[in-house]
């Protein structure tokens, strides 16, 4: 069987995407990386798959034209899209019904559009938005990936790390579908802890 991996169904880029958008909180740690418009930039920058088509270059934007400059107003959309991702990531498991609400109300309010596109003699379609709100994009091209991978994985496959001290999400790609922490990190940790609570009790 093909790994789940290289489904057609989904863009693997666009789901990390959506997992690392919702990352940038953790609220364990106390942590945000998504205070400033200057850190919603490198964000942006670090993932191309959540930049609108008509700015993947200059070229497509014509002679001249320069991307349209972010501001606070940007920001503030992006978290609170960032907030839908992450409440999708958090509720798929436990309340499938709630998260694909929460899907099909985000992607109404980005005004999501499904395109066929061509190149190199291959045919894909994605989904964008039909504004040119970074925001209302990133809202498209990562819940509709989420989307994706519920209808064919299930949503089983979203989740948050079992680690003790961590809130991470995921979203677990792999055949056998048994991921329960976000990094190898995690769950080493989570192995060392389990191992020092049986030595201890002994």
């Amino acid at each position: 069987m093909q790994d789940a991996y290289y489904s057609p169904y989904y863009n693997p880029l666009v789901v990390q995407t959506a997992v690392d958008l919702a990352n940038t909180l953790m609220p364990i740690k106390g942590e945000d990386a998504l205070e400033t418009v200057e850190q919603l930039q490198n964000f942006l920058d670090g993932h191309p798959a959540a930049a609108p088509p008509s700015s993947s270059s200059a070229a497509s934007q014509g002679p001249g034209s320069q991307p349209r400059h972010l501001t606070r107003e940007d920001l503030a959309e992006v978290r609170a899209v960032r907030k839908t991702v992450r409440d999708v990531l958090e509720r798929a498991n436990a309340d499938p019904a709630e998260a694909a609400a929460l899907i099909n109300d985000g992607l109404r309010r980005s005004r999501a559009t499904p395109v066929l596109r061509h190149e190199d003699d291959r045919w894909w379609t994605e989904v964008t938005s039909d504004t040119d709100r970074r925001s209302a994009h990133l809202a498209a091209t990562t819940l509709s990936a989420l989307a994706s991978v519920i209808a064919t994985l299930g949503p089983a496959r979203l989740g948050v790390c079992a680690g003790p001290t961590c809130r991470a999400t995921y979203v677990d790609l792999s055949r056998n579908g048994s991921k329960q922490y976000c990094t190898r990190t995690c769950a080493h940790r989570a192995s060392v802890a389990a191992y020092r609570s049986r030595r201890s009790s002994r």
